[in-house]
């Protein structure tokens, strides 16, 4: 007997190049299956950011439609990812006063209220505050404290703020899609939902989300996101120099990027002939009008000598040093450069890998790739239901907020106590 889906979700990711859509079913066998996507080229975004809310508008209409056709169904609601700049992590803690008694659902339900009201956004917005680990006196870690015994309870909350303006400006121009948008969801929470074992979640990993425009470098600790910074550049920046080094259009040298280019040499490279097939052929030399792949590469690795290394600051800035910071994870379209994860693994001196999303059956080749695991993030994320209490009401308690640092060692003892 086929399986029945049982309930949808639709999926947005608006990217600097290209504006991606995708409708999922949940099946009655526990499932979660692709039933269509669309694509758009993005032609409002700059560097993640909103540039153009009417053309924004067109471009996700269009990319929602086309997996509405291919899906055979209509929908309303949608979950939209975020990834551009202002986005920032904090740790919120919050304690009750129990008296040794058994901890009942209602204990659990007003110490959440309580955090809720306890947190201080100065001035940004909360995109999520979602309850991570209970304490029972003092004993961190705790994943289900219901029906134990303790004198004290708390509880540590994960909040990812974001500046409110691009914010906005996202959920206005899908608004201005006629669509609902059911929640705003920052892309390392979505891409990390995708790519990232639980075992890796908890043991502590970071990711790198090589975009088109910008770059997101995010860690995780304890099975939540504990620290994350942006950086305003991509694989966009790799094309922009090879146009510009050859004298090419940008399609032209994405076209020559995919194709040809590499991040690592090999002594062939020397040999290898690249026809750039120039806007005015007859204008030029038949030398003129080629390159060696060593020249190709060369461009290429230039510009992720920058990259990396600023990447490589941005993961010691976050603390993620020491044994905790063994493995990395790259993903996003900048991933699908030949030779990258061999050559970041080198050039950051830790473990590499090419995060590809998980988790969907019927996902189609075309979209299995680290390019969209965003978008399927975002889909595995929608149906989890992930509880989230910027929507609970409750009571002001004293808060204690820690650094990215200082998190990393707070999750991590905790980790060590459980293995």
């Amino acid at each position: 007997m086929a399986a029945r889906v049982e309930k949808i979700f639709t999926a947005v990711d608006i990217g600097s190049s290209k504006i991606t859509a995708m409708i999922a079913g949940r099946m009655d066998n526990g499932e979660l299956t692709v039933l269509g996507t669309g694509q758009r080229e993005s032609k409002g975004v700059k560097r993640g950011y909103i540039a153009d809310t009417e053309v924004t508008e067109l471009d996700v209409r269009d990319a929602v439609e086309q997996a509405e056709r291919i899906a055979g169904t209509n929908i309303d609601d949608v979950w939209v990812s975020f990834s551009a700049g202002g986005l920032t992590s904090m740790l919120t803690s919050v304690e009750t006063e129990l008296g040794g008694h058994r901890i009942e659902q209602e204990d659990i339900d007003m110490l959440l209220d309580a955090g809720r009201n306890s947190i201080d956004p100065k001035g940004k917005m909360v995109l999520h505050a979602q309850p991570a680990m209970y304490t029972l006196d003092g004993l961190n870690g705790v994943k289900k404290p219901k029906g134990l015994h303790a004198d004290r309870l708390g509880v540590d909350i994960h909040v990812i703020l974001a500046d409110g303006s691009p914010v906005r400006n996202i959920d206005m121009s899908v608004r201005g899609a006629h669509l609902n948008v059911r929640s705003i969801v920052a892309s390392p929470i979505a891409t990390g939902t995708a790519c990232l074992s639980k075992e890796e979640r908890e043991l502590g990993v970071a990711l790198v989300e090589l975009g088109a425009e910008v770059t997101n470098v995010s860690l995780f600790a304890g099975g939540m996101l504990v620290g994350l910074q942006t950086l305003p550049y991509g694989a966009a920046d790799i094309t922009d120099d090879i146009a510009s080094s050859f004298g090419l259009r940008r399609a032209q040298a994405e076209r020559i990027k995919c194709f040809h280019g590499s991040a690592t040499t090999s002594p062939r490279d020397n040999h290898d002939v690249i026809d750039l097939e120039l806007e005015h052929p007859s204008d030029q030399t038949d030398e003129e009008g080629r390159i060696t792949k060593a020249q190709l590469i060369s461009v290429i690795r230039q510009r992720l000598d920058h990259l990396i290394g600023e990447i490589g600051q941005a993961l010691k800035t976050l603390g993620f040093t020491g044994p905790v910071g063994r493995q990395v994870v790259l993903t996003g379209g900048g991933a699908e450069l030949k030779g990258i994860a061999d050559y970041a693994q080198s050039a950051l001196g830790r473990t590499v890998r090419i995060g590809k999303p998980t988790g969907l059956s019927a996902l189609p080749e075309a979209h299995s790739g680290p390019a969209f695991a965003g978008l399927a993030g975002l889909a595995l994320y929608a149906s989890q239901d992930p509880v989230d209490l910027r929507y609970l009401p409750g009571r002001h308690q004293k808060v204690h907020k820690y650094g990215s640092s200082a998190m990393i060692g707070r999750l991590m003892s905790a980790i060590r106590g459980n293995f």
